[in-house]
């Protein structure tokens, strides 16, 4: 009998960091990502996210993150994804990282987003995350620039992006929850990028990159 990876390519994905492991969301994982969001992602008085999701009260919170999973993997089309990894350390889910582009196959830039629980933070488990999916898009993909954003205040952001080679790239002005808020625009390339000193290692990539690169 096939499994579901036969049929969603992008489900065989798994990538492989010293502390993590990083693999697409299934839906048996939804109540896991939902407790983990739900221990504590930021403190309360300022949310980092565009989308203030991790303010909805606890019986909006869960439909909210299942939605956004399914919206992701039905908009999936070669060339134009938003790619969500559950990041699990020590067997526990621990937060998401995902990894988007629109026309990769022309503009071959990615942008990436995450978010970590409280409870694991602090230990460069963040900055892991967002080098592996660096080291995908860059090693495996053939992505040329990759890019992000953070509030001008998220150091923590900010500082993952600095640590990792990101420069610069720009600032602009956002409704973020009915706040305004100034954004820091970063980016890095393969030139840039400061590599970890450990090899990713990835399984699956054949069958998902016909998902994720443009015919």
């Amino acid at each position: 009998m096939s499994d579901l990876s036969t049929i969603w390519p992008l489900f065989g994905l798994q990538l492989a960091t010293p502390r993590l492991e990083l693999r697409p969301i299934h839906d048996q994982d939804i109540p896991a990502a939902v407790a983990a969001a739900a221990s504590g992602v930021h403190d309360p008085a300022r949310n980092p996210f565009s989308n203030p999701w991790t303010a909805l009260p606890p019986d909006q919170l869960g439909p909210n993150m299942a939605r956004w999973y399914w919206r992701c993997r039905a908009e999936a089309a070669p060339g134009n994804w938003t790619l969500l990894l559950g990041a699990w350390h020590e067997g526990s889910f621990v937060g998401c990282q995902d990894l988007a582009a629109k026309d990769f196959g022309t503009l071959r830039t990615v942008t990436t987003g995450s978010w970590l629980r409280q409870s694991v933070q602090g230990r460069g488990l963040g900055k892991e995350m967002r080098a592996a999916v660096v080291l995908y898009a860059f090693d495996w993909l053939g992505a040329e620039v990759a890019e992000s954003d953070a509030a001008e205040w998220n150091s923590s952001s900010l500082g993952v992006s600095r640590a990792l080679g990101y420069e610069p790239n720009g600032v602009s002005r956002r409704e973020w929850g009915g706040v305004v808020e100034t954004l820091q625009h970063v980016r890095v390339t393969p030139e840039s990028f400061r590599r970890p000193n450990w090899p990713l290692q990835v399984q699956g990539h054949d069958a998902a990159a016909s998902f994720l690169k443009s015919s």
